[in-house]
């Protein structure tokens, strides 16, 4: 039976097993020596026992949340769903789905709403997405996707479907410990989190010296189960409806979990809330 990984352990050899486009790091001394101790590493390539060491920490799924309306970026979601827009020739969706696929995930769900027709097209290049239809999605707010997914939480990725990513190689195929990605920022006006040692402790709109929420998450076998639980059980109390799904795990049921933050930089994700944001990114969008 594989030895349980510490955390430095589980880098080393999970930067070594993700696809082309992570950031190199200078792996930690000790753990790279433990690692060859225990038959994990040699030469500086990982062996089958350490494959077999990492396979409780491979990412098993990925959920996208896709069915709201995008309302600030009217008019071009009048008829089109916001992570089907295309921005610089592709479309916003696109990019989430190949990195997830080049990191070997290959079994995507998709929660949609509005215009839910229009995510068929997605079939012709990737064909191994399943739908969840969210009847709702009109009358409450994120919690209602989440909740149609809430059996599929486990050792799974839950990616808004709206961002444009330009670092693909944040989409790993192993995860340690559930997770949200944030970029550390000295002052916000955004959604974001305060954090103590690696673990956030509040989630809050506005801050200084805090950590922006990005809305790629990564969630463990056991707090997925968790949440299949809090997730309805939140849903159903009075104005539970109007909540945002993640502040069930870091608000409303927040001393059941322990989640933590995962860096990444401003330039590797983007979300493109408006109109002018999406002229900005995009110059074709600025026709006068």
């Amino acid at each position: 039976m594989a030895q349980i990984l510490t955390g430095s352990q589980f880098e080393v050899l999970a930067e070594l097993l993700s696809p082309a486009g992570m950031a190199p790091s200078r792996p930690d001394a000790a753990a790279v020596q433990a690692l060859e101790g225990l038959g994990y590493l040699s030469g500086g390539a990982v062996t089958p026992a350490g494959l077999a060491a990492m396979e409780p920490y491979r990412v098993k799924r990925a959920v996208f949340l896709a069915a709201g309306f995008g309302s600030r970026l009217a008019p071009i979601t009048f008829n089109t769903p916001k992570p089907l827009v295309r921005v610089r020739g592709e479309r916003i969706i696109d990019g989430l789905l190949d990195a997830c696929l080049a990191a070997g995930i290959e079994e995507i769900y998709l929660v949609r709403g509005y215009l839910a027709e229009q995510f068929d097209q997605l079939l012709y290049q990737y064909p191994m997405i399943r739908f969840l239809e969210n009847p709702v999605y009109n009358e409450t707010n994120n919690i209602s996707s989440a909740l149609c997914a809430r059996h599929l939480l486990c050792n799974a990725y839950v990616l808004e479907a709206d961002l444009v990513l330009s670092a693909p190689g944040l989409i790993r195929p192993y995860q340690y410990r559930s997770n949200f990605l944030a970029i550390p920022k000295t002052r916000t006006d955004d959604w974001c989190f305060e954090v103590r040692g690696g673990i956030i402790t509040e989630e809050k709109i506005g801050g200084e010296n805090c950590w922006q929420m990005v809305g790629i998450s990564y969630w463990t076998g056991a707090d997925g189960k968790k949440l299949a639980q809090d997730l309805k059980s939140v849903y159903e109390q009075p104005g539970g409806r109007e909540c945002y799904w993640e502040q069930v795990p870091l608000v409303f049921r927040r001393q059941r979990y322990q989640v933590s933050v995962r860096a990444c930089r401003e330039e590797d994700v983007t979300e493109i809330d408006t109109f002018r944001e999406l002229k900005a990114f995009d110059k074709s969008y600025d026709i006068g």
